[in-house]
């Protein structure tokens, strides 16, 4: 039986990822009214990125390993009376009411935020999937055309059909000159873009690691514990082998050639702090470098909200979870990489698990305890390997002793590495904030998620200082209109069914004011 539109969700999902997507459905089942946003207007999030129906992708899961659950997750949604609101950019998550536990979740619409209509969202409580976002450290050279994010050359294939720099498909590829990629930074995310991309046509000369792999070793339970993981290596190892591309281990690209765009790279040797080994340097010529040091778990709607975070080992930061994914905040949960970087399979258990724990206190009754421990289990174990491989490519210090001064850091506001050290060696900046207001660094369009890491990294080169997870109010850009619309009465209508995988969806008022998407309104 539908609820009255005046009645707010059980819960909102922000994020229709892995973590999201199994939250939602999952809490759905249990009885929970359930209402989800994100900003794609498809599910899937980032890992699973397929491409437009106009495309004509005859095959999409091909560039995916572990369809089979995306897909069943998707089917669940569909048939279930969770609603789906793609293309909603949440910038903010407000506590209405303190005694009776009500939440606001505020949004704007449209592709990246550019509809700008304000929607409102009532809920009991919330479950962050909010994911991550892939960190750069710069380098002389990295803004120069033809310089792309490694995940972002991933999703280019993904979702477009597009080889980086070559503008075609990699069904016509094959018929052109094709582009030479090289593929470098740190993490096990490079295997998978290099082999995707050779696999799609590419030409991948190299692939190069700064990190190396024997730290896994140094964990074998982690590893004996987590079989599926060596598997994917495998995989992966396997087609780089077939598409005979090398594996540099402990090297980094330390300049781009190029006039107008990528002409070649320098690739060095490391030594274990990431400082360039004199005497190591080896020019390769290609068209494209994808490049990328890991991911960074975005946290800024649970920062702003007062979540306690825990610092990780390659010097990030995650939120601090109790066992069943509850953050500091009560009625606030969250799964995936808002908790640390550990991939869909453990995004989609700890989605499930946060939403058991949702049900139960909603609903007023305990939660099943075999499967909460059944889940807990398998999480443990995956997330004890998540905390093994970000420690293995956990940047090194040296890298930035090597930067220098003029290199920009902060490509929005063009802040050189010699301002930030300015600021912390001559000004005595102590945190990211006093940087940013002294340099404004963070201060452009990405607000510090391009820079930020870099940032934090250059200030803590030769002092002890612990930058400060800033506490902002708003998560993304959002358009006065909308902040205007805040304290305006609102009056809600039903809204068009959405559950469909990346079916639109609108909600109404009879008023310019943020119109409130309300649970049971899809008829």
């Amino acid at each position: 039986m539908p609820l009255s539109a005046s009645e707010p969700y059980d819960l909102a999902v922000i994020g229709a990822g892995s973590a999201g997507l199994a939250g939602a459905v999952t809490a759905g089942e249990l009885g929970l009214s359930v209402v989800l946003l994100d900003t794609s207007t498809h599910t899937g999030g980032q890992f699973y990125r397929t491409p437009a129906p106009a495309l004509g992708a005859v095959r999409p899961e091909a560039l995916h390993h572990d369809w089979s659950a995306y897909a069943d997750l998707r089917r669940r949604l569909a048939q279930s009376d969770v609603r789906h609101l793609p293309g909603h950019h949440v910038w903010s998550v407000t506590k209405d009411d303190e005694a009776a536990d009500v939440w606001s979740v505020h949004a704007v619409t449209g592709a990246d935020g550019g509809g700008e209509r304000p929607v409102r969202v009532r809920c009991r409580a919330v479950l962050l999937a909010t994911g991550a976002y892939e960190r750069q450290l710069p380098f002389p050279g990295w803004t120069l055309p033809g310089v792309v994010g490694a995940g972002g050359a991933q999703a280019m294939l993904k979702s477009g059909l597009v080889l980086p720099g070559m503008g075609v498909s990699p069904a016509r590829a094959k018929s052109r000159a094709r582009g030479r990629v090289v593929v470098a930074g740190s993490g096990p995310l490079l295997l998978a873009v290099a082999s995707s991309l050779a696999a799609a046509g590419a030409r991948v000369p190299v692939v190069v690691e700064a990190s190396g792999y024997l730290r896994y070793a140094r964990h074998p339970r982690a590893l004996v514990t987590n079989p599926h993981k060596a598997a994917e290596a495998l995989v992966h190892g396997a087609a780089l082998l077939w598409h005979r591309v090398r594996v540099r281990l402990r090297s980094a690209v330390t300049a781009v050639h190029g006039t107008d765009r990528v002409e070649a790279v320098t690739v060095m040797r490391l030594d274990r702090d990431w400082r360039p080994v004199q005497g190591t340097g080896r020019q390769i010529d290609c068209d494209v470098l994808a490049v990328g040091h890991g991911l960074v778990p975005q946290v800024d709607l649970a920062t702003a909200l007062g979540c306690a975070t825990r610092p990780l080992p390659d010097g990030t930061r995650a939120l601090t979870l109790d066992g069943v994914q509850e953050t500091s905040v009560r009625s606030l949960w969250a799964a995936g990489e808002t908790g640390g970087v550990g991939g869909a399979q453990l995004a989609r258990l700890e989605g499930e698990l946060a939403a058991v724990a949702a049900a139960a206190r909603l609903l007023g009754r305990p939660a099943h305890a075999g499967r909460v421990r059944e889940l807990q289990r398998r999480r443990d174990r995956m997330r004890a390997f998540a905390e093994v491989m970000t420690a293995a490519h956990a940047p090194g210090p040296g890298w930035a002793h090597r930067l220098p001064d003029d290199t920009d850091v902060c490509r929005c506001e063009e802040v050189t590495a010699g301002r930030i050290r300015e600021a912390v060696e001559d000004l005595g900046a102590r945190d990211a904030r006093t940087v940013k207001l002294l340099t404004r660094a963070g201060m452009g369009w990405c607000q510090g998620r391009m820079c930020g890491p870099a940032v934090a990294c250059l200030m803590a080169r030769d002092q002890a200082i612990e930058p400060l997870a800033e506490r902002r109010p708003f998560a993304a850009p959002v358009p006065l209109s909308a902040l205007a619309a805040l304290d305006a009465p609102v009056v809600s209508e039903p809204g068009s069914d959405a559950n469909a995988p990346g079916g639109q969806s609108e909600t109404t008022s009879e008023s310019d004011a943020a119109p409130e998407a309300a649970p049971g309104a899809d008829g």
